[in-house]
């Protein structure tokens, strides 16, 4: 074990980059680590510099770095005394976290052997059997459903998302005990007609891990970015739904899922 372990600490990885205290990630303070690449290419992608596998240099900023698990969890532990007393932990973010699965694993690993509350925060887009081997590690899981239409997430995303739709659906079959929640940008004009929002509420009700919904309001957080990066925006036109439409999408996943938030 302690040879494995050792092992473990030496195994690297790109990340993007390491925030602190944040509350938007899971339970309490939580510190976040962002990894680099991602398989998906989300026209609304609020971080377009985590997209490439690649370390990247733009405008005077280099995006990524090699790291280490244990020097991953040198910068993690620094706030374990916040985690403690919040309820919080570590947040495994990206890009996509999936696409670096022998890392992700030894990070969720390490941290779940020090009793640090782990969540991951991903779009499921993998093989059933990497994600299997890191949700043994998991307390959490927020998986992005973009749509329910094959087509659109193909157009939108591009790739389809039969894949995720299968793993989605195969963690009915996953023994140990998580918590699922399935999380949904709504992006207007794209996937908040009535119908769509019916089909991803039908598709969660068959969930058993399922905790709750999340619908997200578009937002153009990432628009600077693509800006210093040198690449068009393509949603550029779009605006970030109102409240009250927030709260009528909301109502019609709630016809299907107990707890939308």
């Amino acid at each position: 074990m302690a040879a494995n372990g050792q092992a473990n600490e030496e195994i690297r990885g790109t990340v993007l980059r390491i925030e602190r205290s944040s509350v938007h990630d899971g339970d309490g303070f939580r510190t976040v680590v962002f990894l680099k690449g991602c398989p998906l290419r989300c026209q609304w992608c609020s971080t377009p510099e985590s997209q490439s596998f690649q370390i990247e240099s733009a405008a005077g900023k280099t995006y990524g770095t090699l790291m280490t698990v244990e020097e991953v969890m040198k910068e993690v532990r620094k706030d374990s005394a916040f985690f403690f007393n919040s309820g919080g932990g570590m947040t495994l973010s990206g890009g996509e976290l999936l696409s670096q699965p022998e890392f992700s694993r030894a990070l969720l690993e390490a941290s779940w052997h020090e009793l640090i509350n782990t969540v991951i925060e991903t779009s499921f887009y993998a093989q059933w059997e990497k994600i299997e081997a890191i949700l043994e590690y998991v307390n959490t899981a927020f998986v992005d459903m973009k749509f329910f239409d094959r087509d659109k997430h193909q157009k939108f995303c591009g790739v389809d998302n039969e894949l995720i739709l299968k793993n989605l659906m195969q963690t009915n079959h996953f023994k140990k005990d998580f918590r699922l929640i399935i999380r949904t940008p709504l992006i207007p004009g794209l996937n908040d007609a009535r119908e769509e929002l019916e089909q991803i509420g039908r598709f969660c009700a068959k969930l058993r891990h399922m905790y709750c919904v999340q619908l997200l309001p578009y937002h153009r957080l990432g628009v600077d970015t693509y800006r210093k990066l040198g690449r068009p925006y393509p949603l550029a036109e779009l605006k970030s739904p109102s409240e009250e439409h927030m709260t009528m999408c909301r109502e019609v996943v709630s016809q299907y899922v107990k707890r939308v938030i």
